[in-house]
């Protein structure tokens, strides 16, 4: 039998399980697509069922456990940086001192007995490994390259915020770090937060409203808050932050230098908080760029490989490509915490023998993220004639070929196809698509599908082979995490540029053949599809290719504002009816909203989602 080794986060935010299978990943989710929680920090219990039921097995048949940090090397770092800041800190370090003596700093004890309650079979010998080493291992051992450097950027792990790793065969050897509290990820968290918006959550909106400002605060960021040194290493000023002493990210500090008092969350957007984006975000993607140069010159690796929360910060990760410094560059899908379940388990697995098996295929190890549950046919079915929702029941080929026919005429669709994603991007599985060619698609999807904010940009997804004609991408894409430029082929230049427009007036201009998936500044975060990695998906725009001539459309995960991506049939029948989607596929069935019943509920499903 194959040595299972299964890996946990948990207790912080986005927890999840992993199995890996002799060093293969078989099964991986997060916890919050079980329980409907978004970024669920509970211990996670139904993850981890599933992903022993994926594999058929128990706990009995499991080696080992792995869990994504050191408890009790984290207890260290608050019990000193609450030391430090004293007096300023003592109020906070007094709330939360109860919870870490009553339970956290004895997390691995608390992980045993969850795991016994589950009584799914004996609990197996557990390991801890380092936050970072987690990133690290899940960004190097499933990556298609036989050595690389390894850069993991994230908040703060027990105390690195910062690492550079040598990896090379089955050996990752750490290499340098920065710590706590000197911290990239931070840095941009306090800015999402001064801008309004929550902290572990919204600091993508941060990288999409950075476009529509000018970086005029650059300057300010780098004299008053990071010293940035020639080798990407850097140090914060603390008196400009307030995470050491309290339960917030920014204070009177932050109001002086940035002309006011932080930005209240809903409020309306202001020239400030564009600005504010942007210059930060061209802070972070200079410090990444000179870290990546760095670890380069020290490793002599053709190849990086990144992960981290700052990993997600797909318009940096376009920036190091197109520098040029490496060859390629791979992030790992899962690059936060979540993804820290898979990389426990991937060290452990190494450390006992596990090989890298799928160097010898020319891909990566991550069965394109697709490592979610799958329902098939007869499951689908017998949920929707046990509701007696109307359908049509389709092969595969008549399936893409209708509905790439209703998106053609500017419908949009719920697509439910194969396995869920791991990792908070959409690709394909559980994603509402639409036509990237209309220009008013952008904000009815914001609007009247997602919920939420206008100015958010849409990720396209384009068949790999064709990915050049549009976009101006030097590798593959698979996993929607490299932003670049719109092809000039594609785009539509004004004589007067953007005719004034300026803030949110920018998106009523057009600027390419696809505008509902160009950004401001004729950018994209691109998704090349490949038939191995999705065959569903990519027979989808096959068939809108040829029927269009377009081989690109809109993806957007398959969910509204504030609530986590659907992960079952029901989930995506209620987003399907609650919103304004026009067509569900579901496996092989088609439903369309004009022939459902009408959508009846109790309470106003608005408000029970939080938003994000």
């Amino acid at each position: 039998m194959s040595d299972l080794v299964l890996g946990l986060s948990a207790y912080y935010h986005d927890s999840a399980a992993a199995l890996v299978a002799d060093g293969v990943p078989v099964a991986a989710a997060q916890e919050e697509r079980f329980s409907r929680i978004r970024h669920d920090s509970a211990f996670p219990a139904l993850a981890i069922k599933y992903c022993l039921e994926e594999a058929g097995v128990t706990l009995d048949d499991v080696s080992a456990v792995a869990y994504y940090e050191d408890p009790k090397l984290k207890y260290e770092r608050v019990k000193t940086t609450f030391a430090g800041a004293a007096p300023a800190g003592f109020a906070s370090f007094r709330d939360t001192l109860p919870e870490w003596l009553k339970w956290k700093r004895d997390t691995i004890d608390v992980v045993r007995r969850e795991l016994a309650d589950l009584g799914l079979g004996r609990v197996p010998e557990l390991h801890v490994r380092r936050h970072h080493e987690t990133h690290a291992a899940s960004a190097f051992y499933p990556s298609p390259y036989e050595s690389a450097a390894v850069l993991c950027i994230d908040g703060v792990g027990e105390w690195a915020t910062t690492t550079l790793w040598h990896g090379r065969g089955t050996q990752l050897d750490a290499v340098s770090e920065i710590r706590f509290p000197h911290s990239l990820g931070l840095l941009y968290s306090a800015f999402t937060y001064f801008c309004g918006f929550k902290v572990d959550s919204g600091e993508y909106k941060l990288m999409g409203l950075a476009p529509y400002g000018k970086p005029r605060y650059a300057d300010l960021i780098r004299e008053k808050l990071i010293d940035v040194k020639s080798d990407g290493s850097f140090r914060l000023d603390m008196k400009y932050f307030e995470y050491l002493r309290g339960q917030v990210m920014t204070g009177r500090g932050f109001e002086e230098l940035f002309d006011g008092p932080r930005r209240l969350p809903e409020s309306p957007l202001t020239e400030r908080e564009f600005d504010l984006a942007a210059s930060v975000q061209k802070v972070t993607e200079d410090v990444v760029l000179l870290l990546a140069q760095h670890a380069r010159e020290i490793t002599g690796e053709r190849h990086l490989v990144m992960a981290g929360g700052v990993a997600l910060n797909c318009v940096s990760n376009g920036k190091v490509i197109n520098a040029g410094i490496f060859d390629e560059v791979w992030v790992q899908p899962a690059a936060g915490d979540a993804g820290g379940a898979l990389g426990a388990a991937l060290a452990v697995a190494s450390d006992r023998g596990a090989r890298r098996t799928h160097l010898g295929n020319g891909t990566d190890g991550m069965s394109g993220s697709l490592l979610g549950p799958e329902f098939d046919d007869e499951e689908i079915a017998a949920y929707l004639d046990g509701e007696n929702i109307p359908y049509t029941r389709l092969t595969q080929e008549e399936l893409a070929r209708e509905v790439a026919a209703e998106l053609g005429q500017g419908k949009i669709a719920g697509w439910f196809q194969g396995r869920m994603e791991f990792g908070p991007r959409a690709l394909g599985a559980r994603s509402i698509i639409g036509d990237p060619r209309d220009p008013v698609m952008q904000s009815t999807m914001n609007l009247k599908i997602k919920f939420r904010e206008s100015f958010r940009p849409f990720a396209p997804s384009v068949l790999a082979e064709d990915a050049k004609d549009y976009f101006e991408l030097h590798q593959e894409s698979p996993y929607m995490l490299v932003v670049t430029g719109v092809s000039p082929a594609q785009r539509i230049e004004h004589e007067d540029g953007d005719g004034g427009a300026s803030g949110l007036d920018l998106l009523k201009v057009q600027r390419s053949t696809i505008p509902a998936v160009t950004h401001v500044d004729h950018s994209a975060r691109v998704q090349t599809v490949t038939a191995e990695r999705n065959a569903p998906y990519h027979r989808l725009l096959t068939a809108f290719k040829e029927q269009t001539g377009c081989p690109v459309l809109v993806n957007t995960s398959f969910n509204v504002r504030g609530e986590p991506i659907v992960a079952s049939p029901a989930e995506a029948y209620a987003c399907f009816m609650r919103t304004n989607i026009d067509l569900l596929a579901v496996g092989n069935f088609l439903l369309r909203k004009e022939d459902q019943p009408q959508w009846q509920e109790e309470t106003d499903w608005r408000d029970e989602i939080p938003l994000d």
